[in-house]
């Protein structure tokens, strides 16, 4: 949703109060110790982070800081928020703002990828600042207002992102590592792909509540040349991303013989808060036998299980098993029978991983990449006090045999990681294992 800035700027100088933070810090808590479906695997105090979020509100807050210190503003009680959720590790931790604060956190118009841990510039929008800073694709950042790029990332941007496993968080991190309060400048140093270094200066102005300049089309396909069909799902969560697949999909099915095999690739498919039936949609189109979903389990809270024995209070759980993802009538849509091939990476997450958990499940085919982000299972999303609200994952997910995948990922059969030498030099090396295997199919 899209807000005019100048409906905000009377409220800019506005804090939400002690009361209400402390009625917000107080809800966080709670509902997170009820409702988190992963409570067992927390491992920081959550009882002393509280502490230590109330402490700062009581010492800074109130005109001029009742600890002698400058007043704790709405941005940095929001950030300090962030920094006690993602001890959590919940991939799909949320906290959600009101409107006005949430309007003043922004980024520059640059999108950032991790390649061996370092943050390279992947694409930005082409407006009247980029064209005067030039950051240039491929770049590496090397540098943020003169700190090197590692250390700005592991002190300033890594506490505050919430995610399950460690790679997904380090993802996640370069590509949040330029967020900051709207309208601010950053220095970057910058390392261009033939080696020269130059500085580039940019302005945190699109505001994460805003639609992003860069998003990619739901779905993009292409037929390589050796016949392979290439598949990039960007979004599951589009409504009209099934009719998009199967338009990309075209006559395949009918064709088989005339087309190598297909790669789905899931690598940009990032978590999203819908999505799991459009992506259970596009898998009925690939196989001509049921295939079963994950199965999930959620917390049941029950007082009288609270005791020495049981701190938790968890003493139950309420269970469902697998659903069934049916192929569609032959006559409506033949499906497609031919080899698949996945690909994931640590981005892989939410929808998309409960599409590889039900792949995996049907053994329709091979995943290729990285582990994905263990970032999955349905999430609620509660209100606290002033407007604010919070969204955590309340259901632990597992393949049909009960095995759980939620906090580790999925880990792909054949492994590829993505290297700094081969993403300069124009090589996706997923991609290409990923067509030597089909090719490997079709000799035999």
């Amino acid at each position: 949703m899209w807000f005019p800035a100048l409906l905000f700027a009377p409220l800019s100088a506005q804090r939400v109060n002690p009361v209400d933070r402390h009625l917000v810090a107080a809800g966080l808590w709670s509902e997170a110790r009820y409702n988190y479906a992963y409570w067992n695997a927390v491992r920081a105090n959550w009882d002393s982070a509280f502490a230590a979020t109330v402490t700062m509100i009581d010492t800074r807050g109130g005109p001029g800081g009742a600890g002698g210190g400058p007043a704790l503003t709405d941005l940095q009680f929001f950030r300090q928020l962030r920094r006690w959720g993602a001890l959590l590790h919940d991939g799909q931790f949320e906290l959600l703002p009101p409107a006005p604060i949430a309007a003043r956190t922004a980024r520059p118009p640059i999108a950032l990828r991790s390649i061996e841990r370092r943050p390279f510039i992947i694409d930005y929008a082409a407006n009247d600042e980029m064209r005067i800073a030039r950051p240039e694709r491929l770049a590496e950042i090397i540098a943020v207002q003169g700190i090197p790029a590692e250390l700005w990332i592991r002190d300033s941007v890594l506490p505050e992102i919430a995610a399950a496993t460690d790679s997904s968080r380090w993802e996640r991190a370069v590509e949040r590592m330029l967020e900051g309060e709207r309208g601010t400048a950053l220095h970057l140093s910058l390392r261009l792909p033939g080696g020269a270094q130059r500085g580039a200066s940019v302005t945190r102005s699109v505001a994460l509540m805003t639609r992003w300049p860069l998003e990619r089309p739901p779905i993009e396909a292409d037929t390589l040349p050796d016949g392979v069909i290439w598949i990039r799902i960007n979004s599951l969560a589009d409504p009209d991303v099934v009719a998009l697949f199967d338009r990309a999909l075209g006559d395949a099915p009918r064709e088989g013989l005339r087309h190598r095999g297909l790669i789905l690739d899931l690598r940009e498919t990032t978590w999203t808060a819908s999505g799991r039936e459009q992506g259970y949609a596009v898998l009925s189109r690939l196989t001509d036998r049921p295939i079963l979903t994950s199965r999930w389990r959620t917390p049941q809270y029950r007082p009288a299980y609270r005791g020495p024995d049981e701190p938790d209070s968890t003493g139950a759980w309420l269970r469902a098993p697998s659903d069934t993802i049916w192929p569609p009538l032959r006559r409506e849509r033949p499906p497609y029978t031919g080899p698949v091939v996945v690909l994931a990476s640590a981005r892989t997450s939410g929808a998309a991983e409960d599409f590889l958990a039900a792949f995996r499940n049907g053994t329709r085919g091979t995943i290729i990449g990285e582990a994905s982000a263990g970032s999955t299972g349905q999430t609620l999303v509660l209100r606290l006090a002033a407007g604010w609200q919070v969204r955590f994952t309340v259901t632990r997910d597992a393949f049909s045999d009960g095995t759980e995948f939620g906090h580790e990922g999925i880990v792909p059969e054949i492994r590829v990681q993505p290297r700094v030498a081969d993403v300069l030099e124009g090589c996706d090396a997923a991609l290409e294992r990923a067509r030597s295997l089909l090719a490997a199919a079709a000799r035999r």
